[in-house]
Order: C-alpha cells, then sequence, then structure tokens
C-alpha cells in the first residue's frame, strides 16, 4: 500500500477491534469480509486461518471463549504504529467482571499486513502476556 491515512488506521483499529466482540454472526461474517482480503490469514501460536471461511471460524471461536461469556471484553491499548502498509497495535484481554475487573488478562501485538484497499492479507498475534490457566 503507498499510504495509509490516520482516518483510515483509526478504522480499521477500530473494526479489527469491534470484530472479536460481534455477537451477531451475520455482523461478523460482514465485518471479517470488510477487514480481511477474501485469501488473508491470521497466524496464532503457530496456527494458521486463511480465507474468509476459515477467518470467520477463528473469530467465532474467540467470542465464544473468551467474549460471550462476559468474562472478558477484547480492547487495545493506546498505541498504534503506522508504517506504509503495517499496522502493529497490542490486542488485549480485560476481565470485565469479578474482583480483577478492569485488569488485563491476556495481551499480544498483533502486525497487520495491507493491501491497497486498505484489508487485512496477513495478520500476526504474538502473544506478550499469556492468559493465566485457573
Amino acid at each position: 500500500m503507498s499510504q495509509t491515512t490516520a482516518v483510515d488506521v483509526d478504522r480499521i483499529v477500530a473494526d479489527y477491534v469491534a470484530v472479536w466482540s460481534e455477537p451477531d454472526t451475520a455482523a461478523r461474517e460482514r465485518a471479517v469480509a470488510a477487514l480481511w482480503a477474501p485469501d488473508g490469514v491470521e497466524f496464532v501460536e503457530g496456527t494458521r486461518f486463511r480465507d474468509h471461511t476459515g477467518l470467520v471460524d477463528r473469530v467465532a471461536e474467540a467470542h465464544g471463549l473468551f467474549v460471550a461469556s462476559g468474562e472478558y471484553h477484547v480492547t487495545k491499548d493506546d498505541q498504534v504504529t503506522v508504517h506504509d502498509d503495517i499496522v502493529v497495535l497490542t490486542l488485549r484481554l480485560t476481565r470485565a467482571k469479578g474482583p480483577g475487573a478492569g485488569e488485563v488478562a491476556w495481551a499480544a501485538r498483533a502486525f497487520l499486513l495491507l493491501d491497497d484497499a486498505g484489508r487485512i492479507v496477513e495478520d500476526y498475534h504474538l502473544t506478550v502476556q499469556p492468559l493465566a490457566q485457573d
């Protein structure tokens, strides 16, 4: 991508963070299609999720495991870095309830490689704070 504007980055980051919390299946599918290129891929902990079908399944599974119960909110920190066609942010699972409400339970650096249309071609999650095993 030749140039990424601040407005584009703000939209991409907001939509990316929001997709993980989307409870509606059809809206989540539309969000995945809008965010990722048709042949987009995500790499997480040695696992690869490819194309819209694989990514819809991946996002739905993460939503079901962490957000649907109301135990966590998906958030990000305030630092977003942009270099040409790369956007880097820290994605977090923040405890939503209980004595640790508001605390970060898990965090990963998300490296998003964008195409010319601003869609994600490659998405890498590098865990920086593993989720504690209860």
